[in-house]
């Protein structure tokens, strides 16, 4: 008798290596969702500049202020990395990448080979080219490097100044007010946050950050940053000659998409890496791109919905089902000040055609602007009371009808429906 034959045994394909750039809130984010969909895809592979695990970057500010520590904010410990076979280097920027024999190069010479790289540098920030801009303490606000840098100036210096009244800046003057320091706000717009709120909102902002001791100079221009006779910094000065007293220097005056690597290795980039409703890049399929250093349809997007959005999508094709597609976000705006409330979606100026319905509350100092334009919801301006911020956001993205509400839409959508009832 002859022995049965032995099937052959069926041999596991080896599995693909993703290599992703930059361990921050959207390529973790990505790496997340492909876990989720497709766990057993890949080796996978991160690469991070900064000596820190993924945290959450949006928390740096309660972190300035003293409400929240560093560990607090960690999304992702090493551990997690460790526990789902990710092999990370931290501390370790990617220099180079060869896009023929698809191996990245870090800074200290690690390598890594790819089936498919996903870029997510995110964004540099913006220090104005003004004589003094790297005196020392002058400082950006972007990272925990630099959030350490402005608690150690908190502790020996007296006088800051913060260069841009947009949304992190208010967020840095505030941490720095509540560790003591004399903070003056320079801005170059006529009031603060002036892509966020109107100028009514943006005057009751100014009155309550006044409360606190925060000084402004809007519609002021910095001309320069002067050092005293060791090299640091002394004062800023403006456009007309003022001079502000100034120990510490914070420039928040904007970010810029991080694309130097992607320039390098020739990836067509504009305001950002060019990529497509797949989150790949035009240059390169191979290659993928989520986050701030992204560009899609013309919209580099800097808040954290929108790229975990685009996380989702890119997750989806990374893990090859090849159906999502990421058309564009609608975004909304809060201000991470505590007991301060604001919100802002869509059109909250009101362009030509629309109508604006405008809620005042004085004593309780509450404003809420409603745009409307054929019988749609098309932005919301709240100060004081964003208890509905959601729930006009939500308006804002359907579409839908609101006439039958418009008369107490004011008052909360649940309200408006109710009433109408």
């Amino acid at each position: 008798m002859h022995a049965p034959k032995k099937e052959p045994a069926m041999s596991t394909p080896p599995r693909k290596q993703l290599v992703v750039i930059g361990n921050g809130m959207a390529g973790i984010r990505t790496v997340e969702e492909l876990l989720k969909i497709a766990p057993d895809l890949y080796d996978i592979t991160v690469f991070g500049a900064e000596p820190h695990p993924n945290y959450n970057r949006i928390m740096l500010s309660p972190v300035l202020a003293g409400e929240q520590t560093v560990d607090d904010i960690v999304l992702n410990p090493v551990d997690w990395y460790a526990a789902h076979g990710i092999t990370l280097h931290m501390g370790k920027p990617v220099t180079a990448v060869n896009r023929r024999q698809r191996i990245v190069t870090a800074a200290d010479g690690t390598q890594a080979p790819y089936d498919r790289l996903l870029l997510a540098t995110g964004s540099q920030p913006f220090v104005l080219p003004v004589p003094g801009h790297d005196l020392q303490g002058v400082v950006t606000y972007r990272d925990i490097a630099d959030t350490n840098a402005m608690i150690e100036a908190a502790r020996t210096h007296r006088h800051a100044v913060v260069i841009g009244g947009g949304l992190l800046g208010l967020e840095a003057a505030n941490g720095l007010a509540l560790r003591g320091m004399a903070v003056t706000v320079v801005h170059l717009g006529d009031w603060l946050l002036e892509r966020q709120l109107d100028r009514e909102s943006a005057g009751l902002l100014q009155a309550e950050l006044g409360a606190r001791g925060l000084r402004f100079a809007l519609s002021a221009h910095t001309a320069a940053c002067l050092a005293d006779a060791e090299g640091r910094v002394r004062a800023v000065q403006l456009k007309d000659g003022t001079e502000i007293p100034a120990d510490l220097v914070v420039m928040a005056a904007g970010v810029r998409p991080d694309v130097r690597l992607a320039t390098a290795i020739g990836l067509q980039c504009n305001r950002g890496v060019l990529v497509s409703d797949t989150l790949q890049t035009l240059t390169d399929p191979r290659i993928y791109a989520v986050g701030e250093c992204a560009n899609h349809r013309g919209m580099a997007y800097g808040l954290v919905a929108p790229l975990y959005e685009q996380a989702a999508v890119c997750a989806n094709h990374l893990a090859d089902f090849g159906i999502g597609r990421y058309v564009g976000s609608q975004v909304s705006t809060k201000l991470k000040v505590t007991g301060i409330d604001l919100f802002s979606a869509g059109d909250f100026m009101g362009a030509d055609g629309t109508e604006a319905i405008v809620l005042r509350d004085p004593v309780r100092g509450i404003y809420k602007k409603l745009v409307l334009k054929n019988g749609a919801l098309v932005g919301a301006c709240l100060y004081g009371d964003i208890h509905d911020g959601s729930a006009y956001f939500e308006l804002i993205r359907s579409g839908a009808s609101v006439a039958a509400q418009r008369d107490t839409l004011a008052f909360g959508p649940q309200a408006a429906t109710a009433l109408a009832a």
